[in-house]
Formats: C-alpha cells, structure tokens, sequence
C-alpha cells in the first residue's frame, strides 16, 4: 500500500504505519496530500491504532508545498490537507505521531493534531506561515486550547521555531524521549494501549474530542472560508509566496 516517493502505508498487527517519505524534508505537495488522505482511509478501515511518521532523520515534515499556495493551486490544497486532518478527526482508531528533526508549518499542523506526540529530543516545531504573509488555519483552532491563548499567539504571530522540551512544555506534546529510543517509546505506548478494550478505547476517546471542541468541522470551514475569500486575495499573501519562491526579501504593503 504506497504511492511511490510520497507515502508508505503498511499494517501490523491492530497498527496501520504511514510514512511520509518527500526526502530530504518530507514536503506536502497536492499528489501527496492525496495519497495520504487515501491511505489513511483504508488504514483506518482497518486498524485500531495509526502512527505517523517521516522518512529519513531529518524531519517529520517541513510542511506543505509552498508552490500550492498560489492561485489556482491553494483550494485543491487546502481541501487534501484538511481532508486529511477531518479524516483523523472522525477516525475511531486513536492516532500518533513519531517525530524527529523539523515539525513546521503543514507538518506541525498534523503531527500536534494526532492524539499522542512522541518527538526525539533533538525535534524542532514551528508554525513559520505568519513570515510568509499567511497563517496556520488548523493550528488557529487547536493552539488555543493545547497550550493557551498567549502562547498560541507568540507562536502564530512570531512564527519561531521551539525545541521539543519548550513543546512538551506547552502541551503540544505528549513525551520527549533520546533520539535513539522515538521507536522504542511509540512500541512502548502502543503496549499499553493494545493492554486495554478497544472499544472503550475508541467511545471515550470520542468523548474527549467532543468536550474539548465540539465545534471543530464548523469553525474549520469557517476559517477556511476566511483563508481563501479574505487573506489570499491581499497583496501580502501573495507576495510572501512569490518572495519565498525567489530567494528574496518580502516588500510588504503599507498600511494605509
């Protein structure tokens, strides 16, 4: 089960393994996003439990392609990659995520989504977009509530990058393990949850998610709506993609 050069979706036992696998960084294009929301339905078809992880030791994800943000390209994007992100929603299987090296934009988005965070020690998160003229859609929903408002606001508007200690910290992540034992901490957890009913399992957590945000779908399309009616049709959205694009500075719009 894989998509050559994109994902590799593999079952073992009651788990389903999907590794993203755009070496060297494991960047989300279009034809990705696609594979992975496919892949992710079968695999939750089937499995009580789905670990995500990158390929390679030097990130999980670096984020989503910043070629799809363009016109033309960013609705299709935007679609896939929240398709994916409704899909772990609805899922009845629990879901984790394995990282080491950069978690950023898109990447961080969907690994903070998951239920549990395991991230190697030397693991970097950030939500970079707000440099590119753009904001994380998913993480405006869910950073409030993972590590608080104030702290979702530095992060969101400021962009840095912080260390998997400072995101343990947060409550962006669940635990920080040696470099050396990410494998051996997610077979560990994944002991435990296979010690306990699966369906029980998969009743509370769907309570849980509930309480935390019973609203997730509906404010998801709202703020989609805003994504792509309002902040990619200003100046400034479209210049920090073409910026990027050409290896140069921003030239913002002044406010008037």
């Amino acid at each position: 089960m894989s998509a050559p050069g994109t994902v590799r979706a593999e079952i073992t036992g009651r788990t389903g393994w999907l590794t993203l696998e755009r070496p060297p960084l494991n960047v989300m294009d279009i034809p990705m996003l696609h594979a992975l929301g496919k892949a992710l339905h079968e695999l939750t078809a089937q499995c009580d439990f789905v670990v995500f992880r990158g390929a390679g030791e030097r990130a999980f994800s670096a984020g989503v392609e910043i070629r799809d943000h363009l016109p033309g390209r960013v609705e299709e994007m935007l679609s896939a990659f929240h398709g994916v992100l409704r899909q772990i929603w609805r899922a009845d299987c629990l879901s984790i995520a394995a990282v080491r090296g950069h978690c950023l934009g898109g990447g961080a988005e969907l690994a903070t989504f998951c239920d549990f965070v395991i991230a190697a020690e030397s693991a970097q998160f950030g939500q970079p977009e707000i440099r590119l003229g753009c904001f994380p859609p998913v993480a405006m929903l869910t950073y409030p509530a993972l590590c608080g408002p104030r702290a979702a606001l530095e992060l969101i508007l400021t962009g840095r990058t912080i260390s998997a200690a400072e995101a343990r910290t947060l409550g962006l992540v669940t635990r920080v393990v040696p470099d050396d034992g990410l494998g051996g901490a997610v077979a560990e957890l994944l002991g435990e949850l296979e010690r306990m009913s699966a369906t029980v399992l998969r009743m509370t957590r769907r309570e849980l998610r509930r309480r935390v945000d019973a609203s997730f779908e509906a404010d998801l399309h709202r703020i989609e709506e805003f994504y792509l009616q309002e902040l990619m049709k200003t100046p400034d959205a479209l210049e920090g993609i073409r910026a990027f694009l050409e290896k140069r500075a921003p030239v913002w719009q002044s406010r008037s």
